[in-house]
């Protein structure tokens, strides 16, 4: 644990320098592979000359070297053949996107950072002595690769599922269920039979996607017959969470688990490779983790959508902008476009918050609504209404006026726990509280002239998880996106309601 806090400190304290030796690193490893060869990796390259050379790339560009990986090639973003690949939320190219996962990207990149989080924990709440009792995760599932039928050594799943399955000795040890039940496929037969292996289980530590936790929480209180979950896990004293905002579902964990000895830690862990954690516990952002595989570069949002993209780096970053997180990695991802949106609150050290994805806001009249906005919301929302809500997602909705001008709102589709006795105070206060946030939208609802007051439509019970279910996304880092442009998802789901 002491080996971990000074390493923790030490690119803390020296971000640039270890940024720099990792970038040396990751091209000297990679200079043999098809994709060093091609843009001339060579020991001594400078960061500038990286940029110059390699292109910034999204998913669907890079894809056709990933599909040579996938087909069983070797040496072609990174040394070797790749066993392992993330599977992850679709992309336009096809409804899942797949992510080479290396055996460096598993061991210097999500296990190091998963004994950080452990450090850090240890440090910050030993009163839970977490190594003591076990730490329930909630994760997806493994398979064959398709594209490689006949090779039995060759799988395909969450990230989840991946890290469970490759965990080291000290890591299983301490974790909870066995793998036969955490790597089920079928997710309502995973919660019922890991809900009953673990009422007799000393969980100190809960680990997973908060939607899917929340219902596991509440089948084993059922089960158990308890009032509360300490009743049933008098220990527990921690939730490491991540994959969704925790905002929109901090209350009703509180009410989940009545214990002000409760804590709750962030963490940044996609298919892509650990990415940040929270470093302190009475601050929300997230320490940007530097020497875990990952050479970061971010995209000022001007360039998100230019045919030739200039990134910037760490050190040329700026505090309160957002940008778009462009990383290349162990796994051998060159300068690849992670989707994700991030904004800087520190940069002694360098922390982020996460405020949403390039695809994924709301900009149909010029509001510029990111996740972060909407979270906070609808968390305020909440809050106001004495509420909680399970699921949600919004569009834009389009409308002619009488005066022949073109204006629109927001339809927002929302799925509460506990439904609010006032619906219309409810979208007062996300209404409101999105004007204090966000100034262009504040701007387009002044008098109404471009934004009318948000419709929010209530989602009867378990309308998200139907959906999600008749996708094949139930369960595992499966989640809803919360904005779009487009209204496609919206419909879909209207339609799915009103049948």
């Amino acid at each position: 644990m002491q080996r971990r806090l000074a390493s923790i400190n030490h690119f803390r304290d020296n971000p640039h320098e270890v940024q720099q030796q990792l970038l040396r690193r990751l091209l000297h490893t990679a200079r043999g592979t098809d994709w060093g060869r091609r843009y001339g990796y060579e020991d001594g390259m400078s960061v500038r000359e990286f940029g110059q050379r390699v292109p910034v790339s999204s998913y669907e560009e890079l894809y056709p070297q990933i599909e040579r990986v996938l087909r069983g090639e070797a040496n072609v973003l990174w040394p070797g053949r790749v066993e392992w690949s993330a599977k992850s939320s679709g992309t336009t190219n096809a409804r899942s996107k797949y992510i080479p996962v290396t055996r460096e990207a598993l061991e210097e990149g999500h296990y190091r950072a998963g004994r950080d989080m452990t450090a850090l924990a240890t440090l910050y709440y030993p009163e839970v002595n977490i190594l003591s009792g076990k730490t329930l995760s909630l994760g997806g599932t493994h398979g064959p690769n398709p594209f490689r039928p006949n090779e039995a050594g060759s799988r395909i799943g969450d990230v989840s599922a991946i890290l469970m399955q490759n965990l080291p000795a000290w890591a299983e040890y301490v974790r909870t269920p066995p793998l036969e039940l955490a790597l089920l496929d079928e997710w309502e037969e995973k919660i019922e039979r890991i809900a009953r292996h673990v009422l007799q289980v000393d969980v100190r530590v809960l680990a997973g996607v908060p939607t899917w936790m929340i219902v596991l929480l509440r089948r084993v209180t059922e089960l158990a017959g308890a009032s509360s979950i300490l009743d049933v896990w008098p220990r527990l004293g921690l939730f490491l969470h991540g994959a969704v905002a925790f905002g929109p579902y901090r209350e009703l964990f509180q009410q989940l688990i009545p214990s002000p000895h409760m804590h709750y830690l962030e963490v940044y862990n996609a298919s892509e490779g650990y990415l940040a954690l929270q470093d302190q516990p009475d601050s929300e952002d997230l320490l940007l983790l530097l020497n875990h595989g990952i050479y970061y570069e971010f995209l000022p949002a001007d360039q998100w959508d230019v045919p030739e993209p200039q990134a910037v780096g760490l050190a040329d970053v700026e505090l309160g902008r957002t940008y778009a997180v462009v990383i290349s990695t162990n796994a051998g991802l060159w300068r690849y476009k992670i989707g994700d949106t991030v904004r800087f609150t520190s940069l002694r050290p360098y922390r982020i918050r996460i405020s949403g994805r390039t695809k994924h806001f709301l900009n149909a009249f010029g509001e510029e609504v990111v996740v972060e906005n909407a979270d906070a919301a609808i968390a305020a929302a909440c809050r106001a209404t004495r509420t909680t809500v399970r699921d949600y997602t919004a569009a834009p909705i389009y409308f002619a006026a009488t005066d022949g001008a073109s204006r629109g709102g927001h339809q927002w589709l929302i799925e509460f726990t506990q439904p609010p006795q006032d619906t219309a105070h409810f979208t007062q206060v996300l209404d409101h509280t999105l004007r204090q946030l966000n100034s262009d939208y504040d701007a387009k609802r002044h008098r109404d002239l471009a934004l009318t007051p948000p419709q929010v439509m209530v989602a009867p019970a378990g309308t998200f998880e139907r959906w999600l279910a008749r996708r094949g996304k139930l369960g595992g880092q499966h989640k809803v996106p919360r904005l779009s442009n487009s209204r496609e998802l919206l419909d879909e789901l209207l339609a799915q309601v009103a049948q």
